[in-house]
């Protein structure tokens, strides 16, 4: 009679909790780094790239995985023709600061985020490339949870619960009642 396994490993229906960096591969920088446990429903829902994904297929808790993405690969190369350089006075004032996100529409009514990247005291620019595009990654995945989903779970794609307490926020007294 063999043990029963203590552990399940990742697969279709469970559900996974993990946090992830993503370091560049040259010159072994963090890029993204999630600190607090993401959760999701492997099989239901992709929160990652595919191949992290398939990657995931099968380990267990504890397990400390590190898969290379070449992002031209997931992304395409860089598109020039994606970044806008601007000057300064035809930007509206909250888009000048690096960094911000901007959702712009196509003529024909795609919508595509834009990243500020550059401000100066003349000019504004903003670039549509994703911003790993171009470069070599690697995504450390630190694999907290693995467990039976409940149904629950399987519809919503992930935890349920997680959402913060509003109260605090709209005020005790205002009668909120969280939507189920």
């Amino acid at each position: 009679m063999s043990e029963p396994a203590m552990e399940d490993p990742i697969g279709d229906g469970m559900l996974v909790e993990l946090m992830y960096k993503v370091i560049d591969a040259k010159t072994k920088s963090v890029l993204t780094e999630v600190e607090y446990p993401i959760g999701y429903v492997h099989g239901v829902n992709a929160i990652l790239a595919p191949p992290v994904m398939s990657e995931l297929e099968g380990k267990l808790p504890g397990d400390v995985i590190e898969v290379p993405i070449d992002c031209n690969e997931l992304f395409g190369p860089r598109d020039e023709s994606l970044v806008i350089t601007e000057h300064l006075e035809n930007v509206p004032e909250e888009y000048r600061e690096l960094g911000t996100s901007i959702l712009m529409e196509s003529e024909s009514g795609k919508n595509k985020t834009f990243i500020v990247t550059r401000v100066d005291e003349n000019s504004v620019t903003i670039d549509g490339n994703n911003p790993l595009c171009g470069r070599e990654v690697i995504f450390k995945l630190n694999i907290m949870t693995v467990r039976e989903a409940t149904e629950e779970e399987v519809a919503y794609g992930g935890p349920v619960g997680a959402d913060p307490d509003i109260t605090d926020i709209v005020g005790k007294d205002q009668n909120v009642k969280p939507v189920n």
